[in-house]
């Protein structure tokens, strides 16, 4: 839920003061770098990647399924290359910054994106027109209310006969945001894209300048933000809108709220695969040629975790770590499209010459049912402003913005150490009563957290300095099963830091890749940029976040 108005060990890859000074400047550039045989790029012999994200996906789901199915289309893929069993993704685990750390190789601390809706305290708000005296500090969202309509599929495009039409949507998504709603450049008094917003250069960026074509696509069209900072590392983006009203369902029902639905929607982003595959555009339309770099996510299976139950069957786990029959019907629906392309890869000749990196922008939380406890943050907030306003009289609320999901990320109007320390107090003496997966009452403690980090603790845990303009003020981590929601309609999800949100799969397999191969030591899936370079044959340190946090390839022979 959103408001407006132990950190995991990582890779020995701690960002340098110099880098994240150079990433808060948007001026990460050629600079010395030291000789690493990981970072080598090897013969290209893969001449395309296909890039999968199955959001929600754990690695144990993945071995689940493939204990049970061990002749399936994702048995044959883990089998047929390199699994990497214990892969974490970023913190926090939601889809911008997971996605973002998969294509340009950087933890949110370098990328500065945090989160699908986050706060910069150095951007000026949506709709400034006069700059000059205005006061800083602006919502920054990338989500599907940057759609000129985000009631429709197609984002405002104004296409007829959607759905089916919809493989007629613009590559071009960026064209598609409305402006009015992007915040605001206060030394240019120009709205701020989502591609001019990230701090470093993608996968896409570096392909492009090699001459390579590039396709992806994803849930929205705020998914600008992986072309790059160059604006056009992505020749065709396919960003049709999950969140809008889905046609032939429930009225007032979006593409997530039930899971057939979900399935159409990512059917339509498996066509647009396959026609690229074929050598179109999304659209199959224009030849264009297989993409060098390419791929899409899929929602099925996070909205299969998600609901408690959606056409007659109970969603996510029927106990610890085992899928109910929804969650069971939905990574069998993944393993017939993954079929679908390698079978098409198959048919076109180009199974030789691509690898496919299966993996997943965030797992989901918590995967023991029996733990769930659904809070409303809502009066957490509204407390704690009230708190604030009540001991500092004439002041305004304390709370910038805040986004809790099964993390808490909250952004401050007095970033004092004062101020952090008064809202760290507040929050970890909050306790009350949400409730559990069968509705009944279950008390919590501490606001539902673990650990939260405030002020300087907060910027430490991200590697930033104290004062980046986009770190949030604190960062809750929270109790094992806490969902932050004002209803009963979810029963997991994603965000934080516990292992069922970080712990997803990671196979890299096909074109140069040995055949079954696992390894057990841990990974990032920040390493998968690096990794797709170094298999196109092209250098991963052109990638500014491999600079800075010294991200290494996979290793993959």
């Amino acid at each position: 839920m959103s408001r407006r108005p132990a950190r995991p060990t990582r890779l020995a890859r701690t960002v340098t003061a110099a880098a994240a000074a150079l990433a808060a400047a948007g001026t990460l550039t050629a600079t010395a770098i030291e000789p690493a045989s990981a970072h080598a790029p090897v013969h290209p012999a893969a001449r395309h990647v296909l890039l999968l994200s199955v959001d929600g996906l754990h690695q144990s789901d993945l071995a689940w399924y493939i204990a049970r199915h061990p002749h399936s289309a994702l048995a044959r893929l883990a089998g047929g290359g390199v699994e990497y069993t214990h892969a974490r993704t970023t913190v926090p685990s939601d889809s911008f910054p997971g996605m973002v750390g998969q294509l340009t190789g950087g933890n949110p601390g370098t990328t500065g994106v945090y989160y699908d809706d986050g706060y910069d305290a150095a951007l000026l708000p949506a709709g400034t027109t006069t700059c000059a005296g205005a006061k800083p500090g602006a919502e920054v969202d990338l989500t599907e209310d940057l759609d000129k309509n985000k009631d429709s599929i197609d984002a405002g495009q104004g296409l007829t006969g959607l759905p089916g039409s919809i493989l007629k949507m613009t590559g071009h998504a960026a064209s598609l945001i409305d402006p009015t709603k992007l915040p605001i450049d206060p030394k240019s008094c120009v709205p701020v894209s989502p591609h001019a917003y990230l701090r470093v250069n993608t996968v896409f960026d570096v392909a492009r300048r090699a001459g390579l074509r590039t396709a992806w696509s994803d849930k929205h069209v705020a998914y600008d933000i992986l072309n790059g900072p160059s604006g056009n590392g992505i020749q065709d983006l396919f960003a049709p809108e999950i969140n809008s009203t889905a046609i032939g369902y429930p009225a007032g029902a979006d593409w997530t709220k039930d899971n057939a639905a979900t399935e159409q929607y990512d059917g339509y982003k498996v066509r647009a695969v396959l026609n690229e595959i074929d050598g179109y555009d999304h659209s199959g339309t224009q030849r264009a040629g297989t993409p060098a770099v390419f791929g899409m996510n899929f929602q099925s299976v996070s909205t299969a975790q998600k609901l408690p139950a959606s056409g007659g069957l109970a969603g996510g786990y029927k106990a610890q770590g085992v899928p109910g029959p929804l969650l069971e019907k939905n990574l069998a629906f993944v393993d017939k499209e993954v079929g679908a392309f390698v079978a098409e890869l198959r048919k076109r000749h180009l199974d030789g010459s691509t690898t496919v990196v299966l993996s997943a922008k965030h797992g989901q939380s918590p995967t023991d049912p029996r733990a769930l406890n659904r809070i409303d943050d809502g009066p957490l907030l509204d407390g704690l402003n009230a708190a604030w306003k009540k001991a500092h009289p004439g002041s305004g609320d304390l709370v910038a913005h805040a986004v809790d999901d099964d993390a808490m990320l909250i952004w401050l109007t007095d970033r004092s150490k004062a101020a952090t320390d008064f809202a760290k107090a507040y929050l970890l003496a909050r306790s009350g009563t949400g409730n559990g997966i069968d509705g009944s009452a279950k008390p919590f403690t501490a606001s539902g957290l673990k650990t939260l980090y405030a002020g300087a603790e907060a910027a430490r845990y991200f590697h930033v300095e104290p004062g980046d303009s986009r770190v949030p003020d604190l960062f809750g981590i929270s109790q094992y099963g806490v969902v932050y929601t004002g209803g009963k309609g979810k029963i997991a999800e994603h965000g934080g830091a516990h292992a069922d949100d970080l712990d997803v799969p990671l196979v890299v397999s096909g074109a140069v890749t040995p055949h079954d191969v696992r390894v057990a030591a841990p990974v990032e899936t920040t390493q998968i940029a690096p990794t797709i370079l170094r298999l196109l044959g092209l250098d991963p340190r052109a990638l500014d976040a491999v600079r800075a946090e010294h991200t290494p390839a996979l290793p993959v022979r």
